[in-house]
Order: C-alpha cells, then sequence, then structure tokens
C-alpha cells in the first residue's frame, strides 16, 4: 500500500471514529477536530475541542464528517477494519445510555460484561476500547461466546451476521433478561434491540423498542435519538 493510500485510509478511520462519538456528546454541544497529516507518518494527528453551539450543530457536523468520509472510499480491507473499530466503539457507547435494574449486578461494583458471539476481530478491538473504562461504576469487561454458551451474566450481547443460525439458542435463552442485544440488520436475527446497519456506505444503528419492555431496561432518548429509525414506540 502506498504512502498516500495509508494516509487516506488513516484519515478515514479518523473521521469514521469522530463521528461515531459524535452521536453521543450532549446534544447542546459538539467538537471541532482539527486534522493533520504528517511527513512520515503514517496516521493523523487529531486535536479536538468542544464548543457550545445550538441543538442542531451535531447532525450538521456529523453529516459533514460523513461526506469527507464517502470522498476518500479505502480498500476493502480497510473498510471493514473501520467497520469493526466503529462498532467497538458503538458497544462501548451504548452501555453508557442503557440503564438495567439493580438485579442484574450482584454488587455495585460488579463488572458490566459486554458478550461478543461470532466475530472475534470485534471482541480483540472491544477489549482494547475498555480498558480502564467504567460506566456508572461497574468496570467494563468483554467476554467471548462459543456455541453452548449461556446468556448468563452478560449485559450487553452483540451477536455476529456471519453464522445466524448458530446463535438461535444463546439468543432464545437471552429474552426476558435484563440484556441489551445487538447485531447486524442485515442478519434478521430476532428480538435484537439495536441492528447495526449501512446508511450511505456509512454504519449506523437502529432501535427496536418491542424487546426492550420485558427485559427491564431503560434506553436513554439521546440514545434513541442518535438512531436512524426507531420502532415499536407507543
Amino acid at each position: 500500500m502506498s504512502r498516500a493510500t495509508r494516509r487516506q485510509s488513516g484519515l478515514l478511520s479518523c473521521i469514521a471514529a469522530v463521528s461515531a462519538a459524535f452521536l453521543f456528546f450532549n446534544i447542546d454541544f459538539y467538537a471541532a477536530c482539527i486534522i493533520h497529516v504528517l511527513p512520515g507518518r503514517a496516521g493523523p494527528i487529531v486535536m479536538a475541542f468542544v464548543v457550545r453551539v445550538m441543538r442542531s450543530a451535531p447532525l450538521v457536523l456529523l453529516a459533514l464528517c460523513f461526506a469527507g468520509a464517502a470522498s476518500a472510499q479505502p480498500a476493502r480491507p480497510a473498510a471493514a477494519a473501520q467497520e469493526v473499530q466503529v462498532k467497538a466503539a458503538y458497544l462501548y457507547k451504548f452501555a453508557g445510555f442503557v440503564d438495567w435494574p439493580a438485579s442484574a449486578f450482584a454488587r455495585p461494583d460488579s463488572p458490566l460484561v459486554i458478550g461478543v458471539a461470532g466475530s472475534d476481530e470485534l471482541a480483540g478491538q472491544l477489549e482494547q476500547v475498555v480498558v480502564n473504562r467504567s460506566v456508572g461504576g461497574h468496570p467494563l469487561a468483554v467476554r467471548r461466546l462459543r456455541r453452548g454458551d449461556t446468556p448468563a451474566g452478560l449485559h450487553v450481547l452483540y451477536v455476529g451476521g456471519g453464522e445466524p443460525g448458530a446463535w438461535s439458542e444463546l439468543l432464545a435463552n437471552a429474552r426476558g433478561l435484563p440484556l441489551l442485544t445487538v447485531g447486524d440488520a442485515a442478519a434478521e436475527l430476532p428480538n435484537n434491540m439495536i441492528r447495526f446497519l449501512m446508511v450511505d456506505r456509512h454504519l449506523r444503528f437502529e432501535v427496536a423498542l418491542g424487546p426492550v419492555a420485558p427485559s427491564g431496561l431503560r434506553i436513554s432518548a439521546r440514545l434513541l435519538a442518535a438512531a436512524v429509525r426507531v420502532t415499536g414506540a407507543s
């Protein structure tokens, strides 16, 4: 890969990661960033600061970031890696916008466990993202699931779309538990509360509230506002 291509791919990954983060800023704020690609460096250097602006500014800035990404499409391997990085960032951020019933944790400082089935690559990326991080006083942990495992002890569950039939029992056992289930819309797995989907070649998500009610979870209005689509709302 040429130096120019590496710089382009690094810049695109940066834009995508920053864009994903903007979805979860307080709606009264946005972050303006300056991106530099320096000679002899494979990736971009990013500096960011926060500015108070009107409520619509995050959507405007997000649109500008996605427009920049669309103008510099990377090679397919880089795009696949970028998708994994953005999914990992989403899964981490989702945890901060969901309230679990007290019964979901054995102790006030028990770990908040994110389970990943069907994607070791995503699990590895997520393990890096959550290092030394916590949500609501709960340290974050990642568990890789194999066939035959149960969802007991999980708080978030992502099931990859590569082999949807392999995880039907896992998903069936997750019904009614205080467990946020996440998957890919293309896989059409039943009972997922959040589904990733591509919109104009960019990774976004939709929320189905139908499976949320019996779980006892409460999803923040801010997360719902960032979704492409929300179904099952009364």
